[in-house]
């Protein structure tokens, strides 16, 4: 009870003032994501409204953000194209399911096998998609779009040496939009990028068929959904941990994402996750609890329902240059210490997991690809056996699996004696495969008429030796 209460109460006015920076920030974004996925804007909207609503209820990560997002957005393009809005709703209400259903199991034990460089890849990588989000905005708009946001990064970055009683992002956008208003300069506002919704959602039961030719349709894409929404949340909610020095429960993080995206498909919203760039501007803005996280969905839909009329006077370029100093803080600038120090196997994982998430805007494939490049390393590093030969007989070293068999059996290959001892003292079986290579070579020096005795197994080794011979 006590955790929960400081967890709500602890820190109420940095909470709820960094909860109105994110729920400004969060209306381009879920315009965008609707654009990509080519659905009514009211359909991201809902849905950051909804989940980050939710997901300060039930999630496992205080203060993080959770909305419509790019990853998932990119997802459903696909599925909105050939069956529609209700399929996509069905889809987002499968994939809670399905992700509740991981984090009862523990999915988020997964994380473990994670490694340093690909969540630093992980890290880098957003904090360059988050800047090049935002050229689009920029490119081609005269300026004075320049000359705003440039305005805008100098105010975040230099308010809170002097100030910090207001969140640095909030002050600079209501002065700049003030600027803008009063001058009369013409820039691209929020406005600019859809209509806003003027009634809260409301739920339904999405307009679907209730067989198996509909789950067919939508099962691929729920379980890909489930996928990048946990991995990007999970790994979202490290870096929070990271960032705050607290820790948090990734598996009930893990449920409460499907809670909201189950929840959220039923009240017209699109499948969410949680929003690093978001997320971040929370933790700069001093947000610590989970009021942040319910004042950034509630403080959203004030806006574009009370204060709708206003917020679309709201320059592009001043979200862009508090979304650039969010690149900035995000991107870990570390890493170029950590490229001169890590072994080049290390520093080669993390740049491809950069490179890769940046080529496929998916941050699922490129921690993935980046964990099996990782994995691919280890195993060829420890899969070093030698086999040394004196006149007590063959001694190996080094572990026996999958990976070491070949080098082992051929390390056999020129043996002259009638009778040999092969010694195990300096190695370990660990699979099925390192029996097959032993007994491979036994059978193999039998046919040349040699004898061998197997010496020096450990309890472990020697349980595995027996159980396939």
């Amino acid at each position: 009870m006590h955790t929960l209460k400081q967890q709500w109460f602890g820190n109420v006015r940095a909470d709820i003032l960094a909860g109105i920076v994110v729920g400004l920030a969060l209306i381009p974004e879920a315009l965008a994501f609707a654009f990509i996925v080519g659905v009514d804007p009211r359909v991201a909207l809902y849905a950051s409204f909804t989940i980050a609503v939710i997901i300060s209820f039930v999630g496992g990560r205080p203060a993080l953000i959770s909305a419509a997002t790019g990853a998932m957005a990119l997802v459903l393009v696909k599925l909105m194209a050939d069956h529609g809005l209700q399929y996509l709703l069905a889809a987002t209400i499968l994939t809670g399911v399905i992700q509740f259903i991981l984090g009862i199991f523990g999915v988020a034990n997964l994380m473990r096998f994670i490694p340093n460089s690909v969540m630093l890849g992980f890290v880098n990588a957003l904090g360059i998609m988050i800047f090049i989000t935002q050229l689009p905005y920029l490119i081609g708009g005269g300026i004075m779009t320049y000359v705003f946001a440039a305005i805008t990064l100098i105010l975040v970055y230099t308010i809170p040496r002097f100030f910090t009683l207001i969140p640095a992002p909030l002050i600079a956008i209501v002065v700049m939009t003030g600027i803008a208003l009063i001058s009369g300069v013409k820039l691209q506002s929020i406005g600019d990028l859809g209509t806003m919704p003027n009634s809260l959602p409301i739920f339904f039961l999405p307009d679907i068929p209730l067989n198996f030719e509909t789950l067919k349709i939508i099962l691929p894409y729920s379980l890909a959904l489930s996928v990048v929404g946990l991995l990007e949340s999970l790994l979202t909610s490290q870096v929070l941990d990271d960032m705050t020095n607290t820790p948090s429960n990734k598996n009930k993080e893990a449920r409460g994402q499907g809670i909201a995206n189950f929840v959220n498909g039923f009240f017209g919203g699109m499948a969410g996750c949680a929003l690093i760039g978001q997320s971040v501007i929370n933790i700069k803005s001093g947000g610590r609890g989970r009021l942040s996280t319910l004042t950034s969905g509630v403080f959203l839909m004030f806006l574009i329902i009370v204060l709708g009329d206003v917020v679309i006077n709201i320059p592009m370029p001043v979200l862009v240059g508090v979304m650039i100093m969010v690149s900035a803080t995000t991107f870990n600038w570390g890493s170029f210490k950590f490229m001169k120090q890590a072994p080049k196997s290390e520093t080669l994982v993390m740049l491809l997991t950069v490179v890769i998430i940046l080529y496929t805007h998916n941050l699922a494939i490129g921690v993935v690809v980046g964990v099996i490049l990782s994995a691919l390393f280890f195993v060829s590093k420890i899969s070093r056996v030698t086999v040394t030969h004196d006149k007590t007989g063959y001694r190996v070293k080094g572990p026996l699996f999958f990976a070491s068999t070949t080098k082992f059996i051929q390390s056999f290959d020129n043996v002259v004696e009638s009778e040999i001892i092969i010694n195990f003292e300096d190695s370990q079986l660990w699979d099925e495969s390192a029996v097959g290579a032993i007994l491979k070579v036994k059978q193999q020096l039998k046919q040349k008429g040699v004898v061998v005795h197997i010496q020096g197994l450990n309890s472990s080794s020697e349980q595995l030796y027996q159980q396939f011979t």
